[in-house]
């Protein structure tokens, strides 16, 4: 068995314990037999607690933090731009200003409405982040350009907000980026959503591969490149915008997930995909365990985390790619 492969294993095992632990912590600290017992047995005292709010909370951990590290994953890829990611391009935060207009004009909208407004506010970000930049923006410009419209975004929210004081606590819990309150109703919508499209960003990776040689080298070996260029784009903005449509924004997942996983094992879209996810799953799963231990009953947005795990790598990363 190879090194990376062994890394692979490691992270899937890692993932696991991290699932069974967001089981058994919280404000009230359950032993594994209690966990066990909540699950199956009804009557049992924990077992709205752990059925009811721990186990969808623990299973949308996993598929939103793997949705949005592959997102930045196949944005990075595409753009060739390790700045890249759904929040440093403004994806995110398109996609939360779409959310928010829902949850505020549209108070009664069904569950299913948010990811599809979440799309498209993600998908129009997006849209508006490459007619500013154009052909000829470099590296760190885009990522600028894309950090000031997210500005932009969050401005707006902010209106809304203040201008709307009735319908303000619906936006601030979803806006915090965090897992509260999320129970089964968003499993049901969000994760056979998220399950369709993460074994397709897996299949990308030969493509993502031959992206990553270059525009010219790649139509050379015999790739459609505008068309997977598009196609690629497209299923990572579904990604970023099921993330958001979740849990809010989750600051810089997206761009620390795949480079940490990169450095794990190495560059080969075959396996830096899988790592990604895996990556992504275990963050936020550990970030929002820490939220709801660190002092209870008080919970801190899981975004917060993130956060101050991935702003000083962002800096980190503008200072390497200054030099």
């Amino acid at each position: 068995m190879t090194r990376e492969n062994r890394i692979l294993l490691l992270l899937a095992a890692l993932v696991l314990l991290t699932f069974l632990a967001a089981l058994r912590l919280g404000s009230l600290n359950l032993s594994t037999l209690e966990v066990w017992q909540g699950l199956w047995n009804d009557q049992h005292d924990q077992h709205f607690t752990v059925w009811n709010n721990r186990l969808p909370r623990a299973l949308l951990a996993i598929a939103v933090g793997a949705a949005a590290a592959l997102a930045g994953t196949i944005v990075q890829g595409v753009i060739l731009n390790p700045l890249a990611a759904p929040d440093t391009l403004s994806l995110n935060h398109g996609a939360s200003l779409g959310a928010v207009l829902t949850l505020m004009f549209w108070p009664g909208a069904p569950l299913w409405a948010l990811p599809l407004v979440a799309f498209v506010g993600a998908a129009v970000a997006f849209a508006v982040l490459m007619l500013v930049c154009g052909r000829r923006a470099g590296i760190l410009q885009t990522a600028l350009i894309g950090v000031a419209l997210s500005a932009l975004y969050a401005a707006l929210v902010d209106y809304l907000m203040l201008s709307r004081g009735m319908e303000i606590n619906t936006a601030m819990v979803w806006l915090t980026g965090s897992l509260w309150g999320r129970s089964w109703p968003f499993v049901q919508i969000a994760l056979p959503f998220i399950i369709l499209l993460l074994p397709l960003a897996l299949l990308a990776a030969n493509s993502l591969d031959l992206l990553s040689l270059g525009r010219d080298k790649a139509a050379s070996l015999g790739l459609n490149v505008p068309r997977q260029r598009l196609l690629l784009l497209g299923l990572a903005v579904l990604l970023a915008a099921a993330a958001v449509a979740v849990a809010g924004p989750l600051s810089f997942l997206g761009l620390v997930a795949p480079h940490l996983a990169r450095q794990l094992v190495g560059g080969r879209h075959r396996l830096l995909l899988p790592a990604t996810m895996l990556t992504g799953a275990l963050i936020l799963q550990l970030s929002d365990i820490a939220v709801r231990i660190i002092k209870p009953p008080l919970e801190l947005p899981a975004g917060i985390f993130t956060a101050l795990l991935g702003a000083p790598y962002f800096f980190y990363l503008l200072k390497r790619r200054d030099r």
